[in-house]
């Protein structure tokens, strides 16, 4: 989930970028691009012949910038089916995406579906592709019934916010193959093509065996809804589902996983062995801000020794930075978001190739995959990235080292078993190092 800086939002949505990330247009952009990182498979649609039926499972920015660019992928696609926890979320983006897509957009009172059952309502509703855009503690229930359902799928990031999540989200992958299903994620610097040609390099060994790597994630705060007299627990915590860990994973796993997922793909996805973390909460201290953090510095460190330092915080007045280092044996690697990418050392290097919108280009490659019957499929590295966040998360909330193979397989289990707007939730008490136990 991405809440776009100074933009508010609320119940079973998700919201747009970050400040640093660039607001994604409700206009129509661009044609669709050739797709990398692709598995053979038999055609599903021939090329525009058939109507691709998109649904649209959270309607906030980030769902509603999603299915923007969807339609916009693809010539023969309509938007036909929108659900939500909140009918004036789902009424709001129903609106915007009418003024922006027209006739793409068609969208009756019968297929707009609220409550907590919604997801299945449009998995049920004769739709060819999802798009997950909820907050991320639905993320693998909604995951599971959609490849269950046999849907392509486009799924935000992070896939989970615990570590029964995770697995389920690589279940569900693999299932995704077995039924040659494109899964494409939202960890969208991946579908940036300057970024893309500069891990190419990386991988190329450019820069040499890499000896570590550091990234930041340095914001200033985000929205907040006051409780009113009416609000249930649930209704609540829906509405600023940011602030409480069940729903968002913390900043660490709902904002910061980017720059985590950068590091992983630095790494070739190999898995860090273990991590150590710092965090707390210096400023975003009131009952409002729920109980997770605003600030994280976590090392995790790689089988054959590389460190990678990570640093992420979310503090009004403070100094904003999203940056990426690759240093190694022959040369430094610099990622500036939405900035210069260059390598410095023995093989100097600068970026200056186009850079489409990475948001579109994740579209556009997701609809070329499923006209041309070579699906994609994100799920391993996805869940991966998501389990490093998690990691960090565990080692600062614990004050423990917290190894690769434990944040996979622990037994810690977020959120309520069953959802109603009456179910009651207790608010876990913040996080302290050395008191909170890994489970």
């Amino acid at each position: 989930m991405n809440p776009k800086h100074g933009q508010t939002n609320s119940g079973l949505l998700l919201p747009n970028r970050r400040s640093f990330l660039k607001q994604s247009s409700g206009a129509l952009l661009g044609a669709a691009v050739a797709a990398p990182y692709i598995l053979s498979s038999k055609p599903v649609f021939a090329a525009n012949s058939e109507t691709l039926k998109v649904g649209l499972i959270g309607c906030g920015g980030r769902g509603s910038g999603a299915a923007a660019q969807a339609l916009n992928a693809d010539s023969n696609v309509m938007l036909t089916a929108m659900g939500d926890a909140f009918d004036d979320r789902l009424q709001s983006s129903l609106k915007n995406l009418q003024t922006a897509a027209g006739a793409k957009v068609q969208v009756t009172p019968e297929k707009c579906f609220v409550g907590f059952d919604a997801y299945e309502k449009v998995l049920n509703s004769g739709v060819d592709v999802v798009i997950l855009a909820t907050p991320p503690g639905f993320r693998p229930m909604h995951l599971k019934a959609a490849i269950a359902a046999g849907k392509h799928v486009f799924c935000e990031k992070p896939m989970a916010v615990d570590a029964p999540g995770v697995r389920s989200v690589l279940e569900s992958a693999a299932e995704a193959k077995k039924k040659n299903l494109s899964l494409v994620s939202g960890f969208c610097w991946r579908y940036n093509l300057g970024e893309r040609a500069i891990m190419e390099r990386i991988h190329d060994g450019q820069i040499g065996n890499i000896t570590s790597l550091y990234n930041t994630y340095n914001t200033g705060p985000l929205w907040v809804h006051p409780r009113k007299p009416e609000w249930t627990d649930m209704y609540y915590q829906l509405r600023n589902w940011y602030y409480f860990t069940w729903l968002s994973g913390d900043h660490i796993m709902e904002q910061s996983v980017h720059s985590l997922d950068k590091m992983s793909w630095a790494m070739k996805d190999v898995h860090p062995v273990r991590c150590i973390a710092h965090g707390g909460r210096q400023v975003r201290t009131g009952q409002e801000y729920g109980h997770i953090f605003d600030h994280f510095e976590v090392v995790y460190e790689y089988p054959d020794g590389q460190r990678g330092f990570h640093f992420s915080r979310q503090q009004a007045n403070t100094a904003m930075d999203n940056s990426d280092y690759i240093m190694g044996s022959k040369g430094i690697a610099k990622i500036k978001a939405f900035g210069a990418l260059e390598i410095e050392g023995e093989n100097k290097w600068r970026f200056s190739g186009e850079r489409p919108d990475m948001y579109q280009v994740e579209h556009n490659e997701l609809f070329a995959s499923i006209r041309g019957g070579k699906p994609i499929n994100n799920g391993d590295w996805m869940a991966s990235s998501t389990l490093l966040a998690l990691m960090g998360r565990m080692a600062a909330y614990t004050g423990q080292i917290i190894t690769y193979d434990q944040a996979l397989n622990s037994q810690e289990k977020l959120g309520p078993s069953e959802f109603t707007w009456d179910t009651p939730i207790t608010v876990p008490p913040v996080a302290m190092p050395g008191v909170t136990p890994f489970i």
